[in-house]
């Protein structure tokens, strides 16, 4: 009687497990993976302790947007390989592997193009998947994408936005990359030309201590110059076009510059004004140079007329007489000494 009643106790337990519903279970899964991938993050973060944070009351700091373009040659170490080769990825492969196991948050593109890195913006990467038609495979609560489904040679640009700021904490100007979003370039059903579909947002100080485990070549003619793409990033060795800045209107550039030559001189109006910052900081470094050359730079007339003008100074100059000295005074006799006069006095 005991025995049956044991048995009936364990059929009974049995059947309570396999009744929990499987939202729950999937819930248990998903909690399970979550803290796994936290103690990843932080188990990187303490490998990586040395990352420089920009600190929040600087006294000078500008925020850019920049459109970089992954099949340009200065940025296409972060496009290839297009698919992986052994431990080698692109920048997207290795982004979209660490968001799909949950390593690094994502978060959605708005409609304005700003980020916001909040919870309640954050974008689970199921739905990604199934907005943007990507394959995949659900197995014991965890997704799975094969290397040919991930769409890493549609993702062929990069927004970027930087800040650039002068440290006054160790009088230092410093570019710190802020985040990063994949865009797309996929062409609709009638071959038409590509649309943008930027996917989403990522924090690059959630990213940066992963980028130190993945290398990037940095020459086509030494295949043996490669670097981490955190130093890729840290260095400013990308080259981007500005489409945006932080303002007070919130306008990127396409709003009010309706010429590609207009953007074209924004662009580099930018650029300038960084540079003219930053020379300026600590006093100009270069010497200043001759005025017959400069001014030959800005006007060939004008340094000959300048040219012109120096010979007919330099001719003045040799042709005037040099006045002498005046002679001093000697007297008759020929002899340079002075004369002493004795007075007597009468007693």
């Amino acid at each position: 009687m005991r025995r049956y009643l044991f048995i009936l106790i364990i059929a009974l337990a049995a059947g309570q497990a396999m009744a929990q519903p499987k939202a729950r279970r999937n819930a248990a899964d998903r909690n399970k993976a979550q803290t796994q991938a936290s103690q990843a993050t932080r188990r990187a973060q303490l490998m990586f302790p040395t990352a420089i944070e920009m600190p929040e009351d600087v006294v000078w700091r500008r925020d850019i947007y920049r459109e970089v373009n992954l099949t340009e040659d200065a940025n296409a170490g972060l496009y290839y390989p297009v698919e992986p080769v052994g431990r080698q990825l692109n920048l997207f492969t290795y982004i979209f592997k660490l968001a799909l196991g949950g390593y690094i948050p994502i978060y959605e593109y708005r409609l304005d193009g700003n980020e916001l890195f909040t919870d309640s913006a954050r974008v689970q990467m199921k739905t990604l998947l199934e907005n943007y038609h990507i394959f995949y495979e659900e197995r014991g609560g965890r997704l799975r994408v094969d290397n040919s489904d991930i769409p890493s040679a549609e993702v062929q640009m990069f927004y970027l936005k930087e800040s650039a700021y002068y440290d006054q904490a160790n009088s230092s100007f410093r570019r710190k990359v802020l985040s990063l979003c994949p865009v797309m370039m996929r062409e609709d059903d009638f071959g038409g030309e590509s649309a943008k579909y930027p996917l989403f947002w990522v924090k690059y100080s959630d990213l940066e201590p992963f980028l130190t485990r993945q290398t990037v070549m940095t020459s086509n003619l030494n295949n043996a110059a490669t670097m981490t793409m955190d130093d890729f990033f840290t260095l400013t060795r990308y080259k981007g076009k500005i489409y945006k800045t932080t303002n007070m209107l919130g306008r990127t550039l396409s709003q009010y510059c309706t010429t590609d030559s207009a953007m074209t001189k924004e662009q580099n109006r930018i650029e300038q004004e960084l540079q003219v910052f930053e020379k300026g900081l600590f006093g100009a470094t270069e010497e200043k140079k001759d005025t017959l050359d400069s001014i030959a730079a800005l006007d060939p007339k004008a340094a000959r007329k300048a040219a012109k003008v120096a010979r007919q100074r330099t001719r003045r100059g040799s042709s005037s007489k040099v006045a002498k000295a005046p002679k001093s005074r000697i007297s008759s006799g020929g002899s340079s000494a002075p004369r002493v006069s004795v007075r007597r006095e009468r007693h």
